[in-house]
C-alpha cells in the first residue's frame, strides 16, 4: 500500500509539474510557428510574384552562411542538436537558433530554394523550450522532456497535426525505441500549439492546407497487397532521398570557407530553373501537393523534386526537408497509381506519409499524421505502407543523431543501441 501511495503521489506531482509546464512549451512552440507560418506565406508569395528574385539565391545564401558562420556555429546541426542534447545533455541550446534558423529559411524560400518548413519549427520550439531550463532551473532527466516536448510542439503547430506531433516528439529518438514516459508532456505542448497556431493563424491570415482523398475503399488482403508493395517503394524514395541528401553535403564541404557552398549551389539552382522553367520544383510546393489529390501527373515529378531538394539542402540552404519529401511522395504514389490499379488519390496520400516514415524512421507518428489529415478509414493502409517504408530504407535516415535502437530486421547489440545513425557502419 505504502509503495502504491507513494507512486501516486508521484503521478500527481508530475501532473501539477508538466501540465502547466508543458502548456507554455505549446504557447511558445506554436507562437513561433503562427508567426514562421505567416511570414513564410508572405515571402513565397512575393517569389511566385517576382520570379526573378533566383538570382539572388547565391547572395542570400552567402548571407545566411556567414551569419551562422560568424553567429551559429553552435547552432548549426539543427534538429541534429536537439536530437543529441535528448540523448547526451552538455549545454542548454543557445537561443539564437530560433531567429538565425527562421531568417535562413524565410531567405531560402524567398530566392527560391527547395527547402521545406519542419526543420524550422522543430528548431524554434526546441530552443524555445529549453530557455525554461534556465529559467526553472530543471535538472537533466527533466530537461529531456522539455526538448521533446519543443519538438512535438513546433511540429504540431507548423502541420496542424497534434497526435502526430506528439509522437514523432518521442519516436524520432531511436529506432524502434520510444520514451513514452515524455509522451503526456509531449501531448499537452502539441495541442496547445496547435491551438495556439489555430487562434493567431485567424490575426495573421495563415491556415494549414486541407488535402482530400474522396471515399476510401473498404480494406482486402489484395489492396493490401499493392499498399505493402507501394510501401516499399516510398521506403526506397526515403532511403534515397536520405543519403542522396548526405552525400551531397559531404562533397560541398570539400569547400572549405562555407559561406561559399551555397553561393556555387545557389547560381546553378538560379541558372537551372531559368532555363528549363524549372519553378514547379522550388519552394514548399504546396500547389503541386494538392494537384496530386486531383489529377494524374507527370512521373518527372518526383524524381525532380528530389533532386532540387537535395542540392538544396546538400548546399547548405535552410529549412527542412518534411514537405519536399511530402512533394516526393504525393506525386510518387500519383505515379504509381494506375500501375498498380488504385485510386490515385488514396496512393497519393499514402506516399505523401509513407517516404516522410522512410526519411525519418517515425512509421507511428506518420500513420498518425495520416488519420489527423485524410480521415480514420486510411488507418490500416497507412500503417501498412509506414511500416513497411520504414522497413525498406534500411539502417539510414534524414537524422544523423538518431540512435540505433533496437535496429531494423536483426537483433542490435545493446551497445551499439547507443551508435548514431550518422556513424553506422
Amino acid at each position: 500500500m505504502s509503495t502504491s501511495t507513494d507512486y501516486y503521489r508521484q503521478v500527481a506531482k508530475d501532473l501539477l509539474l508538466w501540465l502547466p509546464l508543458a502548456s507554455v512549451v505549446g504557447v511558445l512552440g506554436g507562437g513561433a510557428a503562427a508567426i514562421f507560418l505567416a511570414a513564410l506565406q508572405w515571402v513565397t508569395e512575393t517569389r511566385v510574384a517576382h520570379p526573378q528574385l533566383i538570382w539572388g539565391l547565391p547572395i542570400a545564401g552567402f548571407v545566411v552562411g556567414w551569419l551562422y558562420l560568424r553567429f551559429g556555429k553552435d547552432v548549426e546541426a539543427g534538429n541534429n542538436l536537439l536530437i543529441d542534447e535528448i540523448h547526451n545533455p552538455k549545454a542548454v541550446i543557445p537561443l539564437r537558433m530560433a531567429p538565425l534558423v527562421l531568417f535562413g529559411t524565410l531567405a531560402s524560400h524567398l530566392f527560391g530554394a527547395s527547402v521545406g518548413r519542419e526543420g524550422t519549427a522543430v528548431q524554434m520550439g526546441g530552443a524555445l523550450a529549453d530557455q525554461l531550463t534556465l529559467i526553472t532551473k530543471r535538472n537533466q532527466s527533466d530537461r529531456r522532456v522539455l526538448l521533446m516536448a519543443g519538438i512535438s510542439a513546433g511540429f504540431a503547430g507548423v502541420f496542424g497535426t497534434p497526435l502526430a506531433g506528439a509522437v514523432f516528439g518521442v519516436e524520432v529518438l531511436a529506432l524502434g525505441m520510444m520514451r513514452n514516459n515524455a509522451l503526456l508532456p509531449c501531448l499537452i505542448a502539441a495541442f496547445v500549439a496547435d491551438f495556439t497556431v489555430s487562434v493567431l493563424g485567424g490575426f495573421l491570415g495563415v491556415h494549414h492546407t486541407h488535402y482530400s482523398i474522396g471515399a476510401v475503399p473498404e480494406f482486402s488482403l489484395w489492396l493490401g497487397l499493392m499498399v505493402l508493395i507501394a510501401g516499399a517503394i516510398f521506403g526506397g524514395a526515403g532511403k534515397l532521398f536520405a543519403d542522396s541528401t548526405h552525400w551531397l553535403g559531404k562533397q560541398f564541404k570539400r569547400i572549405q570557407y562555407a559561406p561559399l557552398r551555397p553561393v556555387l549551389g545557389g547560381s546553378i539552382l538560379a541558372l537551372v530553373v531559368m532555363v528549363f522553367s524549372a519553378e514547379r520544383y522550388i519552394g514548399l510546393g504546396i500547389p503541386v501537393i494538392v494537384e496530386a489529390f486531383q489529377q494524374p501527373l507527370s512521373w518527372a515529378d518526383a524524381p525532380l523534386k528530389l533532386v532540387f531538394t537535395v542540392f538544396s539542402l546538400g548546399a547548405g540552404f535552410k529549412g527542412g526537408e518534411v514537405t519536399p519529401l511530402f512533394f516526393i511522395g504525393a506525386t510518387l504514389g500519383n505515379a504509381l497509381a494506375p500501375i498498380l490499379d488504385m485510386p490515385f488519390p488514396l496512393l497519393a496520400g499514402l506516399g505523401f506519409v509513407a517516404v516522410f516514415a522512410g526519411a525519418t524512421n517515425t512509421p507511428l507518428a506518420c500513420t498518425l499524421m495520416a488519420i489527423e489529415l485524410f480521415g480514420a478509414p486510411i488507418a490500416p493502409f497507412a500503417l501498412l505502407a509506414c511500416t513497411m517504408a520504414h522497413l525498406c530504407s534500411g539502417h539510414s535516415g534524414i537524422y544523423k543523431a538518431q540512435r540505433m535502437g533496437s535496429g531494423k530486421g536483426r537483433p542490435i547489440d545493446p551497445e551499439q543501441a547507443k551508435t548514431r545513425l550518422g556513424d553506422w557502419t
